[in-house]
């Protein structure tokens, strides 16, 4: 309270956000976020805001998913094995001037993973193409085996990456089958998410997932072909020659750091629908595993 009457008296003296944020000991964004969420500069009153504060942060907070047709709704998708990613896009292109229509996907994983919230039945989580029951702590270690030799780093990729304005530069790894004895490839393009898969019919050693990627990329023009970002599988042991071949950059992913490829890592669990766990990726043929897609 006390802040707050600060700030209003900033506000009346003419201040600038930043010389009231000094003078309080607060972020700028703290305090312009604080006052234009009450109506702004001319009617902002201390205790009127910090009742509305009081009201905000009182918990627990009512569930959304609870009854009504957006339960329905988020219900509807998830028996059709939509993503809680995808449902949280749709709802806001179906129902763009009502925004009680609109949910996070987050709400929706809390829903179905938090006990005693929302009303979403339990039994949905199997809707999940991830099939779990509850989520997995990120930072695991994907697959084992010796260091591979020579790795760039991913901290060492180019500026341009990041914000996706260039096309080219794809993030990549494999689909493992039943047993690890059947793979398939995938690499997604950072820019438009377009997606190709590698057949790999006879294994999934270096020499081997080196020739998938190079047959993959060939048909492209080489503007759409410049760097390629995967983790730290000995299926990618041979980049060198792989750069070397192909003049493509290979950039490897921190260890237990499967987020630095997040494009690759939502595509591969949409893929996981059509390519389940414990099943034999070997039966998908060449024609098939090479089709590209966009998503």
């Amino acid at each position: 309270m006390t802040e707050r009457e600060e700030i209003r008296a900033g506000l009346e003296r003419g201040d600038t956000f930043t010389t009231i944020a000094l003078s309080i000991g607060r972020a700028i964004s703290t305090v312009s976020r604080e006052v234009s969420g009450k109506s702004g500069r001319g009617s902002y009153r201390a205790t009127e805001a910090h009742r509305h504060a009081g009201e905000r942060a009182r918990r627990p907070k009512p569930a959304m998913l609870v009854r009504g047709p957006l339960l329905d709704k988020v219900t509807e998708w998830l028996e059709q094995w939509w993503s809680p990613q995808e449902i949280a896009r749709r709802l806001r292109i179906e129902f763009p001037d009502d925004r009680m229509m609109w949910v996070s996907h987050e709400t929706i994983y809390h829903s179905l993973f938090v006990q005693g919230r929302g009303e979403l039945r339990r039994e949905l989580a199997r809707c999940l193409r991830s099939g779990r029951a509850q989520r997995r702590q990120r930072g695991r270690l994907e697959r084992g085996g010796g260091p591979i030799r020579d790795m760039v780093m991913i901290s060492e990729r180019p500026a341009e990456v990041e914000d996706r304005a260039v096309p080219g530069h794809w993030e990549g790894d494999l689909i493992l089958g039943s047993n690890n004895r059947s793979a398939v490839g995938t690499l997604v393009e950072r820019t438009t998410r377009f997606v190709m898969l590698l057949h790999l019919p006879d294994g999934r050693e270096a020499v081997k997932v080196n020739a998938a990627i190079k047959a993959a990329i060939a048909e492209l023009l080489a503007e759409l072909v410049r760097s390629i970002i995967w983790d730290q599988g000995r299926e990618l042991a041979s980049h060198n020659q792989f750069s070397i071949d192909t003049g493509v950059a290979v950039y490897f992913c921190d260890p237990h750091s499967p987020w630095q490829r997040g494009s690759n890592e939502n595509t591969n669990g949409l893929l996981r629908q059509y390519m389940p766990k414990g099943t034999d990726l070997g039966v998908h043929g060449g024609r098939t595993s090479n089709a590209s897609l966009a998503v």
